[in-house]
């Protein structure tokens, strides 16, 4: 990642004081880079990444079918986010796992998708990653180990290359991308909002986490769980969400889970 350190070596950094409001979840967060700093970040190691889970799949048709499933749900955030060039990049993978980059980068794997039987269970991890970048979790995080390494009061003494070296040194090694299990309900409860918003039937994000749950059942090492924790918890979390807030959207015709388009067009460019 040579060429990513030397882009965040020469990126300069914009800190901000104190706390900012989060349009989308209407948190107060510790942001102390600005957006333009971190999605360059995320723009520089799109490649890397990539490449790293064996590229994008060969199929045009499923890229393009996650792409448009992506920018339905996207379509869906706040009016402040939307700006955002939303990118959706299909990963070649048999590893079960999806993750999203500041700047509206979200990759979900081959292995994934595969897992999966409906439309409305595709758009759940795609709103689920479109909620990470809302509610700028990477920022965030970013910002509070920032915060740690070089303490508040020692920010102003730090150089420019002691933060993209810290920065650089987290992409390279995941963490960067690990939220903790209340960001990971947030991005849940961000992304079950943008789903409903483009009538997806929310119960296809339960059946989401129901898969994964099962998944890990015999098998410690699902890369998933690495970035997106206690599947248990968020299960229960997701079916009060169901039977309070989204209540009406049980059954309701409305909002639906396009089995039918998905088994039509994403199954026939499954690997075999």
């Amino acid at each position: 990642m040579r060429h990513l350190n030397l882009l965040l070596t020469v990126m300069l950094l914009t800190f901000v004081s104190g706390c900012s409001k989060n349009a989308a979840t209407g948190r107060n967060q510790l942001i102390l880079v600005s957006s333009g700093d971190v999605r360059a970040m995320g723009e520089a190691a799109k490649p890397e990444l990539t490449k790293q889970y064996g590229g994008e799949v060969a199929s045009a048709e499923l890229r393009a079918y996650v792409t448009m499933v992506g920018r339905g749900v996207a379509k869906r955030v706040e009016p402040q986010y939307s700006n955002i060039k939303w990118e959706f990049i299909t990963l070649d993978s048999d590893i079960i796992n999806a993750f999203a980059l500041p700047g509206g980068k979200i990759f979900v794997s081959r292995g994934l998708i595969e897992k999966f039987t409906t439309e409305a269970q595709l758009a759940g991890v795609l709103g689920h990653e479109i909620g990470h970048v809302t509610a700028r979790h990477v920022d965030e995080r970013l910002s509070h180990v920032v915060a740690a390494e070089f303490g508040l009061g020692m920010l102003g003494q730090a150089s420019k290359s002691d933060f993209a070296n810290l920065a650089a040194k987290m992409i390279t090694q995941g963490t960067l991308l690990k939220f903790n299990r209340d960001q990971e309900q947030e991005a849940d409860s961000q992304g079950i909002k943008y789903m409903v918003r483009a009538s997806y039937d929310p119960h296809g994000m339960l059946e989401v986490l129901q898969i994964l749950e099962k998944a890990s059942r015999g098998s410690t090492k699902l890369e998933i769980l690495s970035t997106h924790p206690d599947p248990k918890r968020r299960i229960k979390t997701v079916r009060a969400l169901l039977k309070g807030k989204y209540a009406k959207t049980q059954k309701n015709p409305k909002y639906k889970t396009w089995a039918g388009r998905f088994k039509r067009d994403a199954m026939p460019h499954f690997s075999k």
